[in-house]
């Protein structure tokens, strides 16, 4: 890798492609510092110290701008549900679909239909905190319409600024923006999670033998999820497809035998992202609300409920009483599951695979045409998804049983280490193919 990076540098255009990245980034870093005028950064971090773990994934998605308060605050989440939105619509609304299958205009269409989907959900997201904010004394000059607005204001300003940061990455930089400021932001909080670590089970464990076989442990644990999603990222199923020969004119055509790669992991990192939100979203209007997860005789039956939706309440063996609410794992499992066949079946369509394969005149060897192949398409899909539900399963559960078990206490989880690798690999290959574009060209012009 190393080699590759010392390559890219050697050439011009893509070493002025790299450094205009890193002077984003460093913007990006610099705005995540700038308060928002009006919060008490000082109450808002004690009241943030005292909620339950679910904002801690929100706010390692957002660089830990969320706890600071800056204008990055709210980060380029709302740009990432748009983007899933509208992705979901285009497969309901026909004029959607046919925008997407017109070309280069219609691509510009649906991406400034997601540009004013991110503002509008930035204003809505950014008046709900302002309020709930106001409700919980955490601004200064209260509840008041200046404070509220200034809020609001500065929210969305500074979630559309990063949202043209993150085009212009793309265009003037390496490629991918938007998920490479959401990997910076992310990669930016695990220095301070690896010495929270260090801390807990290396300086902390009694003798010298102790914290080095914790350190071990930790090491293996982080170097083999990480192999394990590369693994999973890379992985693919090919289908075989061969092409009828045809005559045209005195020539004989086609014949050539291709294959149709389908991911193993082909929803990504999107089910883990819809199953922690849902979980969370209960968590979150609660503590708005004041409402906190609790347990005893005293709670009331939402406030177990609340328990069995927070993460940090998982996997923990002390007694019977609190392992109880491991019950939150076993649906927070079901729902990734669920989630990784319900988009990709809303993504990837058997039938118009099938069709276009039948206008080509391409076939599945020993499959015929038509519905045969959309049945033997849907079979292996079927099979591949449940694959990659259950590696994603093993990515996301290893954190959270850590977490509760060892009380590992860390901002980052399974998810963000899918987002951080997924991000590395795919930038890797845009450097790549970058290099492999000029070298075509120098030998063109040679």
């Amino acid at each position: 890798m190393l080699e590759k990076v010392r390559n890219a540098f050697k050439v011009k255009d893509i070493r002025k492609r790299l450094i205009y990245t890193f002077i984003v980034l460093i913007i990006v870093r610099i705005g995540s510092q700038l308060p928002i005028p009006g919060v008490s950064r000082e109450f808002f971090q004690e009241w943030f110290s005292k909620q339950a773990s679910a904002l801690n994934f929100f706010n390692a998605m957002t660089g830990g701008s969320f706890t600071k308060m800056s204008i990055f605050a709210l980060s380029i989440t709302p740009y990432i549900t748009s983007s899933i939105i509208i992705q979901l619509l285009t497969i309901a609304i026909p004029k959607l679909e046919e925008m997407q299958k017109d070309g280069e205009d219609g691509r510009k269409k649906i991406v400034e239909f997601t540009r004013y989907l991110t503002i509008g959900l930035s204003i809505i997201e950014s008046a709900a905190l302002a309020i709930g904010f106001g409700n919980q004394n955490l601004l200064e000059d209260g509840i008041g319409f200046t404070s509220v607005t200034v809020m609001i204001v500065s929210l969305t300003a500074g979630s559309a600024i990063l949202m043209w940061l993150g085009e212009q990455i793309t265009e003037k930089g390496i490629g991918n923006g938007i998920s490479i400021i959401l990997m910076f932001n992310i990669v930016s909080g695990m220095p301070e999670d690896f010495g929270n670590l260090y801390e807990t089970f290396v300086k902390g464990a009694t003798g010298t033998t102790n914290g080095l076989i914790a350190a071990v442990i930790i090491i293996a644990i982080v170097l083999a999820m990480i192999v394990f999603i590369i693994v999973l990222q890379d992985a693919i199923r090919k289908i075989p497809v061969q092409y009828a020969k045809k005559l045209q004119g005195r020539k004989m055509v086609g014949g050539q035998v291709s294959h149709i790669p389908l991911k193993v992991n082909t929803a990504g990192v999107i089910p883990v992202i819809f199953a922690s939100s849902l979980l969370s979203l209960p968590i979150v209007i609660s503590q708005f609300a004041g409402i906190s997860p609790a347990s005893g005789k005293g709670a009331s039956f939402w406030q177990k409920v609340l328990k069995v939706c927070n993460q940090s309440d998982w996997c923990n063996f002390k007694n019977f009483g609190e392992f109880k609410y491991t019950l939150g794992l076993l649906v927070y499992i079901a729902m990734v599951i669920f989630f990784a066949y319900f988009y990709t079946n809303i993504t990837f369509n058997p039938v118009e695979v099938s069709a276009n394969l039948k206008k080509a005149g391409g076939f599945v060897p020993g499959i015929r045409p038509g519905k045969p192949t959309t049945d033997y398409l849907n079979n292996v899909l079927n099979k591949i998804i449940f694959i990659g539900a259950v590696g994603l399963t093993i990515i996301a559960v290893v954190p959270i049983f850590c977490s509760g078990a060892f009380k590992a206490n860390i901002g980052f989880g399974g998810t963000s280490l899918i987002i951080v690798v997924g991000v590395v690999l795919e930038t890797i290959k845009q450097i790549e193919s970058q290099m492999l574009v000029r070298n075509y060209k120098g030998f063109l012009n040679d």
